[in-house]
């Protein structure tokens, strides 16, 4: 199953998303199968950043089916490890980002992502980050 990060919706959302992204083709593909996952912190960043009533409205309809992941107490905690894991390995990685990480690592999703970081992460911590084939 794949965790969507916020930078994938934010492309797929977009009016002049290209068609031939392949991010986009592994979203498209992956919410056919029912195999789209997300988490509040995702949710929260694409209703913030969409300002629009019509997006917001459109964000909220598309993620009515979509099952939520949300981090337990002990997911900070190892967030927190991550964070510090990786700086010391000289990638920085946000909080925000460190949780959904470890959100992907506590419940073995994949993450389709944009972001450079997770794929820097990935390099030092057991993150699954999808790749095109």
């Amino acid at each position: 199953m794949l965790l969507v990060d916020t930078s994938v919706w934010s492309r797929a959302y977009c009016a002049d998303a290209d068609p031939a992204d392949p991010l986009l083709d592994a979203l498209r593909a992956h919410l056919v199968t029912g195999d789209v996952a997300t988490t509040g912190l995702i949710y929260l960043e694409l209703l913030r950043g969409f300002t629009r009533p019509s997006s917001r409205a459109t964000i909220e309809k598309s993620f009515d089916s979509i099952p939520f992941f949300e981090p337990a107490r002990p997911d900070f905690a190892a967030a927190a490890d991550l964070a510090i894991t990786c700086r010391r390995a000289g990638v920085q990685v946000a909080t925000i980002d460190a949780l959904i990480a470890q959100i992907c690592i506590a419940h073995h999703l994949v993450l389709l992502t944009a972001g450079a970081d997770f794929h820097h992460a990935a390099r030092h911590v057991p993150l699954d980050v999808w790749t095109p084939r």
